[in-house]
């Protein structure tokens, strides 16, 4: 492992939710000035989208708030993650158990879901968009930009 702490987020196919937190995440970090001292990255557990750009909903959406995940590509959760990164935070329940099931099987970072860190109550998934409309997508920006100041604020108490 680097020095970096590093994170991952890990959705169905990576091309709304995980993306999406990567990119919002990111600009927390860059807020926050922990570049140094954070790495970011986003996959899917299934690989239909593999190489792809995130959906062209969810790259509005994000422009919309000066963010750009235009230059993302999906990747595949590999089973190598659990030991690469610090952080594995996972978009919702079904996700969560595929990712624990070869967690299980091979140990590193256990994952999590990633609204453990969102100051809202409410339920701990981030809804998938992708069947929905722009409301949808918006809703995600909402969950992930509140889960990522409390996940920043949980890495900065841990580094001091």
């Amino acid at each position: 492992m680097s020095d970096k702490v590093r994170v991952l987020f890990v959705c169905l196919g990576n091309i709304c939710r995980s993306p999406t937190a990567e990119g919002v995440f990111q600009q927390a970090v860059d807020a926050a000035g922990m570049q140094t001292l954070i790495e970011v990255d986003s996959c899917g557990t299934g690989s239909w989208h593999v190489g792809k750009a995130p959906d062209s909903r969810a790259i509005e959406a994000a422009r919309r708030r000066g963010i750009d995940i235009s230059h993302l590509r999906a990747r595949q959760f590999q089973p190598n993650d659990l030991t690469q990164f610090d952080y594995i935070l996972v978009m919702d329940r079904q996700n969560l158990a595929d990712v624990k099931d070869l967690w299980h099987r091979d140990g590193g970072t256990e994952p999590r879901l990633f609204l453990e860190f969102a100051n809202t109550s409410g339920s701990l998934e981030v809804p998938d968009p992708y069947f929905g409309g722009v409301q949808g997508f918006e809703r995600v920006l909402d969950l992930i930009e509140s889960a990522s100041q409390g996940l920043i604020a949980t890495i900065r108490e841990k580094q001091a």
